[in-house]
């Protein structure tokens, strides 16, 4: 059964662009190196729903194969860069 894990993110003032461009860039590059992780998706709120958001303005999901996989996930360089 697959595992999705789920963070939430307020981006600070200021952020670019061009840096959350570069860090999805790094974060869509975890596919592959990380054992047990199968996929990596990441957006902003729609503009639809923004106004429920409480402040984030960022989120992910990372779909992993099992439970287990969210420690290797967490503790993995690739993940830690």
């Amino acid at each position: 059964m697959p595992i999705y894990h789920i963070v939430l993110f307020k981006l600070k003032p200021g952020t670019t662009p061009e840096q959350l461009g570069e860090w999805e860039t790094l974060a869509r590059g975890m596919v592959g190196k990380i054992p047990g992780l199968v996929k990596y998706e990441a957006n902003t709120p729609l503009p639809s729903t923004a106004h429920r958001s409480q402040g984030y303005n960022m989120g992910l999901i990372a779909i992993l194969e099992k439970a287990g996989d969210v420690k290797v996930f967490a503790e993995h360089p690739a993940h830690l860069e």
